[in-house]
């Protein structure tokens, strides 16, 4: 599989990443280590998951699965810490916290260091700087080899890296993952632009629009679907309007034309965009991943990416368009 640089670094990463939210919940450990084999024959390396993941479960099925199965040198493990599971405050920043969630990270995984390491979301009630500093902390010990952040807008995302460019020796942020597909396009608007400007790598999240660009959801909702999960439903009933049944409608056409499947046609689309290194898929099973895998064979022709651009174009006004153009 080819490999891409993660932002203005030197850190090289498989141009599909696999995800593991669902590893140690809905996925158990055989399962997971058949989807790891899968990956990593593949020619995969980047592995994403997060300290709140099933609730740590899905980074200690990871760290169960490394040497045993895939030598650790040939992954490059990402993980985040700042979500915390409490009703009042969706994220922790503060440098104690997320400190102590790294090194809970690192014993879970079985590993003394993470290749990536990402503040899972901004922290309002943390100054930056502080948050930063964790970073800074966790790249200069050796715990961590590269930082970024998850679930940053762009003013966040701008500040953030302006503040680590600011001075040297601060860990420079290198990624940041945020949800980007053809049935969520709203990073174009901000994130993308400061993203390519500051030299930091895009990896988006729910490149499949939450399962329904496959067009599993065209017919109903099967009932071995997230969208038939009740934990995961209100994360797929979103994207189950009219306006994405039309877009789900063009990339079936668009597979049906390259004689393809609807997943590697959405999945194509977002891999290639400027800015772009590697979108996270998270699979159901084994086989399911094999054909996300196989999209290393398809580039989509020019006529056909600017069809689902114009398909699912979304509306970008003020101020992000001139004067003259309104």
């Amino acid at each position: 599989m080819e490999q891409r640089h993660l932002g203005r670094t030197g850190l090289r990463v498989s141009r599909i990443g696999l995800g593991t939210l669902t590893w140690g919940r809905d996925t158990d450990e055989h399962d997971a280590a058949e989807q790891l084999k899968v990956f990593w024959e593949a020619g995969g390396t980047l592995v994403d998951t997060a300290d709140v993941y099933a609730g740590g479960d899905a980074e200690y099925v990871l760290g169960q699965l490394l040497e045993r199965l895939v030598p650790r040198r040939d992954l490059v493990i990402s993980t985040k810490a700042g979500s915390v599971p409490d009703p009042d405050r969706r994220f922790d920043g503060s440098r104690g916290h997320l400190l102590a969630a790294l090194d809970d990270s690192l014993a879970r995984l079985g590993t003394d260091h993470v290749d990536l390491w990402q503040i899972h979301g901004f922290d309002h009630g943390t100054p930056l700087e502080e948050t930063l500093q964790a970073l800074d902390t966790a790249v200069s010990s050796g715990r961590a080899r590269y930082a970024g952040v998850s679930g940053y807008c762009g003013w966040q995302l701008a500040k953030a890296a302006t503040w680590q460019l600011a001075a040297p020796g601060r860990a420079r942020l290198a990624g940041t993952q945020l949800e980007y597909s053809l049935l969520q396009r709203g990073v174009e608007r901000e994130v993308l632009p400061a993203a390519l400007d500051l030299g930091i790598g895009l990896l988006p999240s729910s490149p499949l629009g939450r399962g329904v660009l496959t067009g599993k959801y065209r017919h109903g909702v099967p009932a071995d679907s997230r969208g038939a999960s009740d934990l995961l439903a209100p994360f797929v009933e979103p994207y189950l309007d009219e306006t994405a049944t039309g877009i789900v409608d063009a990339v079936a056409t668009a597979a049906d034309g390259l004689a393809t499947s609807a997943l590697q046609v959405a999945l194509a689309w977002v891999r290639d965009r400027p800015g772009v290194v590697a979108p996270i898929v998270g699979a159901r099973d084994a086989r399911q991943l094999a054909a996300a895998m196989s999209v290393e064979a398809l580039t989509l022709p020019d006529e056909i990416c600017r069809a689902l651009d114009d398909v699912s174009a979304p509306v970008h006004r003020y101020p992000d368009h001139d004067w003259s153009t309104l």
